[in-house]
């Protein structure tokens, strides 16, 4: 039976990296993956996953109200898809989380989702706190924080590097707008005792 993976971990640890290593490796064994990113992130270019080492690949877009085992089940009709990854998985609804469910359980499609834990303000994302309550297994990547500890925290800043401790919970950008650090200091910032 196909199992539905969480690979998470604070901003600038390599999910996107690990990601397109993956489907290299499938594809490398000729097996076919399909790879999917949310249309809200668009840094790489519309419908490209791409890791700050320079490897990009293309994917399909989905947005918060796309039916993914619709979409997914009938790519697989065409080609059986051996593996489906999905980056930016923290976007994913909760209503969507539970659609990958349903292609690891039902349809023996295994599901790799890569995402952050918790939004600049310490908030679970909807989609990553699905995930953390019903994956199968669970892979915490590690980054470090400027301190040498595990970096468990992303701080929002602004251009001139000071903390932003307020805001939407979702604001896209990569080393311009986030800091990848460890509680205590993540707390330092925020200014919380």
């Amino acid at each position: 039976m196909a199992s539905l993976y969480f690979t998470y971990s604070a901003m600038n640890a390599g999910k996107s990296t690990s990601l397109l290593q993956v489907a290299h490796n499938y594809e490398e064994r000729k097996q076919r993956v399909m790879l999917m990113t949310p249309a809200i992130d668009d840094r790489a270019g519309n419908g490209y996953i791409a890791s700050r080492l320079g490897i990009k690949r293309a994917a399909i877009q989905f947005s918060s109200d796309c039916e993914l085992t619709e979409k997914v089940l009938s790519a697989h009709q065409r080609s059986a898809i051996d593996c489906l990854l999905i980056d930016e998985a923290q976007f994913l609804t909760e209503q969507q989380v539970w659609q990958l469910t349903t292609l690891a359980d039902q349809h023996n499609i295994p599901v790799m989702c890569y995402g952050i834990r918790t939004d600049a303000f310490g908030n679970a994302f909807p989609g990553s706190a699905v995930l953390l309550a019903v994956a199968d297994k669970l892979v915490e990547m590690k980054t470090i924080c400027h301190c040498g500890r595990k970096a468990t925290m992303s701080l929002r800043v602004d251009k001139q590097g000071n903390a932003v401790t307020m805001g939407q919970q979702i604001a896209i950008g990569g080393n311009d707008r986030y800091v990848s650090c460890c509680r205590k200091h993540w707390k330092q910032a925020m200014g919380i005792g």
